[in-house]
């Protein structure tokens, strides 16, 4: 399957979670295994150099995972508050409709570790950026960014300049 087949299976719901939020359902991607195959394959082909991935919670786990598999490379999980057992780190961030806290489990990210961060979705960047932080706050380099879709008119990136960032489709 084209990359651009399996992006095409993206679907778009009005008015979720709220009213005015055009939602990128990515399930129909999840749920096809070609697709799926494809979308991993091309996230994986963007990053360079790294020694471990961090995903984002949750739907950076499916991607994170699956890449970090691919790849031969251990996959952290930066979660929501109250899910880790030992932390290393918060950071607080905004998001296209609300607020929330990352947390990132201690002594994983060795320091100097080159670590690419994967998420499904680029909105308002709130979530990649608290995630570097993180990253950071670990003493581990980021190497890169990498999502599988960012919605443009949200202006994330420019909570990311100076870092790589690499994005499969952009709405």
């Amino acid at each position: 399957m084209e990359l651009n087949e399996a992006l095409a299976l993206i679907r778009r719901v009005p008015d979720f979670p709220e009213p005015g939020v055009m939602f990128q359902d990515i399930t129909p991607v999840l749920g096809d295994p070609a697709a799926f195959r494809t979308v991993i394959d091309a996230m994986a082909e963007t990053l360079d150099g790294a020694d471990v991935i961090v995903a984002i919670d949750a739907r950076g786990f499916f991607f994170g995972a699956a890449v970090a598999y691919s790849l031969g490379l251990g996959v952290v999980p930066v979660r929501k508050v109250g899910k880790l057992p030992v932390v290393d780190g918060k950071a607080s961030y905004s998001l296209e409709y609300g607020t929330a806290e990352l947390e990132i489990p201690a002594g994983v990210i060795q320091p100097g570790q080159r670590v690419a961060v994967i998420d499904d979705v680029l909105a308002t960047g709130g979530t990649a950026a608290a995630a570097c932080e993180l990253v950071e706050l670990a003493k581990g380099e980021v190497a890169g960014i990498t999502v599988l879709l960012e919605i443009g008119a949200l202006g994330g990136r420019s909570r990311l300049v100076g870092r790589k960032l690499h994005t499969l489709l952009t709405v």
